[in-house]
């Protein structure tokens, strides 16, 4: 078995957004160092996080190196390629058989088929129930997501393997035990079939994988010939080519036939299945009711990794066109893959009200009316958020409102207690935000009352406030930052460093009185040149003194020697 989780996480590409946890239809993302990965436990392979991942940092696992390891193998390998090709490739029939030969496949086979056998199955079953309910084993998503997230609806699925499984049933049953079977769509939730280990699947690509082969196998697809003997083996499906599309399975037992009293319905999405299943008791159906439920919109043609744009209609409609009907349908099936399904075991976390209580008091929420249930962090609710957190799935940093609170206390701590005065303005010469230093700078005697206001200096003129707002209207003319060196002002000396925000639209401004400090160092300078003047008096002084003294030391010097010079002569 594959140990690796169909879907997996870049880890250096993830950019904190939250947005596969806000599309996840059941939360199994866990955030850790601001990167979301994918709860394998939880994860129904749904490929919702892949389709919306903003940066594609979500991907899906490529089995395209096994597939080719067993075409190495030298064994037979069988495609079972899923109904949904025609809504992604614009081959023919033969053209597609074609490629895949080429690629080296032993030969092309239809998913179809098997889908045609489960459907005679489900017929049979629900013309032999007199009520209750049976819903379809077709999407491996949604049987997963029943089993994790619905176990007590598990017992209602219908007790047969996919259209993929029996497929690939029918091709070992025909062609051998000894072959391999490579399912091709657009599935994720098809690598788990792949992935286990009852024999019948030996390795599911997607399309996208496909065509990423395609493209370094075969760079020029046009040279591919089609030939006439290449057929779909063992032969062409019919209306099991309808299962891709939304009712399409449905529309298949309808042309088997079912008794009247049967109702059929239909549900597309994880969401409108989920809906469809709150409150309700099988037990209490007087009839039998069967849903068709897929995990994707429409169907399987808009399925996660489909690789095609086009528009679902189209695909829809490409579908439907080429769906052959027989005459007359088998009402035993040739071929089962009897499977049971249990709920599986998955550890459900549940806390007091208190602990949840506790925990949102983490993220701010100290009242019923601080919880926003904004949805910024992923979660639909305040709780949803504490419950994850408590889970240790979630962190305290995605909580966007409890953040910017936190950010915004930050910079007002920092602007009020900054000894600088600091102000912001808006393109129409308004203040947006002054800290206290700047209202004891400019406001004088009215300092006291614009304290007392809530909002301060908000929303007044700042023309009305300085008396150099020509520095302000200039950044927001040029876009260019000034700054201002002893700016005198009234006799006042100001440092003004001036910037852009935002261009055009937000300047701000860090202003310095050092008026006393510039008045201080004149001082200083003053002081020290009348020392200096002083000192260099004295030098001078003691320079003249010491000439003086040496001139007379040396004359006595002098004398001393002359007189000592004529001693000895005589």
């Amino acid at each position: 078995m594959n140990k690796q989780h169909p879907v997996y996480t870049l880890t250096n590409e993830c950019k904190d957004c939250y947005k596969c946890i806000r599309h996840c239809p059941v939360k199994a993302i866990r955030i850790e160092n601001d990167s979301a990965s994918v709860i394998p436990e939880k994860c129904i392979s749904c490929g919702t996080c892949v389709k919306v991942c903003p940066t594609n940092a979500k991907c899906v696992r490529t089995d395209l190196e096994k597939v080719k390891n067993l075409l190495i193998a030298k064994k037979d390998v069988y495609v079972s390629l899923a109904p949904s090709w025609r809504a992604t490739f614009e081959n023919s029939a033969k053209k597609m058989i074609a490629i895949l030969k080429k690629l080296g496949f032993k030969d092309v086979s239809e998913t179809a088929l098997g889908a045609q056998e489960v459907s005679i199955h489900d017929a049979q079953v629900l013309n032999n129930m007199d009520k209750g309910l049976l819903i379809s084993s077709a999407c491996p998503v949604i049987v997963e997501y029943i089993r994790i997230y619905k176990p007590e609806f598990s017992k209602y699925i219908t007790p047969v393997g996919s259209p993929a499984k029996t497929h690939a049933k029918m091709l070992k049953e025909t062609y051998g035990q000894d072959i391999s079977v490579v399912f091709i769509g657009p599935c994720i939730g098809k690598k788990n079939e792949a992935d286990e280990d009852d024999g019948l699947i030996d390795a599911a690509i997607t399309f996208e994988e496909l065509k990423i082969w395609i493209s370094d196998e075969i760079p020029d697809i046009t040279e591919i010939k089609k030939e006439n003997s290449f057929e779909f083996v063992p032969q062409s499906a019919y209306e099991g080519t309808l299962y891709p599309i939304n009712g399409g399975m449905n529309e298949t037992i309808r042309k088997i036939g079912v008794k009247p009293e049967v109702q059929l319905m239909e549900v597309c999405s994880i969401p409108a299945f989920s809906k469809a299943l709150e409150n309700l008791d099988p037990e209490k159906l007087a009839v039998p009711v069967f849903v068709e439920a897929l995990a994707c919109e429409s169907g399987c043609i808009t399925g996660p990794c489909i690789a095609s744009k086009k528009a679902s209609i189209s695909s829809i409609s490409d579908v439907m066109y080429k769906v052959k009907y027989r005459d007359e349908i088998p009402k035993v099936t040739s071929t089962v893959v009897e499977c049971s399904y249990s709920p599986k075991q998955v550890q459900n976390s549940k806390y007091s009200i208190e602990q949840i209580l506790e925990t949102l008091k983490k993220i701010g929420k100290h009242s019923q009316e601080d919880e926003l249930n904004c949805g910024g962090c992923g979660y639909s609710s305040c709780r949803e958020l504490a419950v994850a957190l408590l889970d240790g799935v979630a962190e305290t940093s995605m909580c966007v409102s409890y953040m910017r609170k936190i950010a915004m206390r930050k910079a007002a701590a920092m602007l009020r207690c900054m000894p600088s005065a600091i102000v912001m303005v808006d393109n129409k010469m308004n203040i947006i935000e002054a800290n206290d230093s700047f209202m004891k700078m400019f406001t004088g005697d009215m300092y006291e009352m614009f304290k007392s206001r809530p909002d301060g200096l908000t929303g007044a003129a700042i023309d009305r406030i300085v008396d150099f707002p020509d520095i302000f209207s200039t950044i927001l003319k040029t876009g260019r930052d000034l700054h201002k060196e002893h700016y005198n002002v009234k006799g006042r000396l100001y440092d003004i460093n001036a910037f852009t925000i935002e261009e055009n639209e937000i300047v701000g401004a860090v202003i310095t009185d050092v008026t006393q400090t510039e008045t201080t160092r004149e001082k200083i300078s003053e002081k020290a040149k009348e020392v200096i003047s002083k000192n260099i008096s004295i030098v001078q002084e003691i320079a003249c003194l010491l000439g003086e003294h040496m001139v007379e030391t040396e004359t006595l010097l002098n004398s001393i020697a002359n007189d000592y010079d004529d001693k000895e002569e005589k």
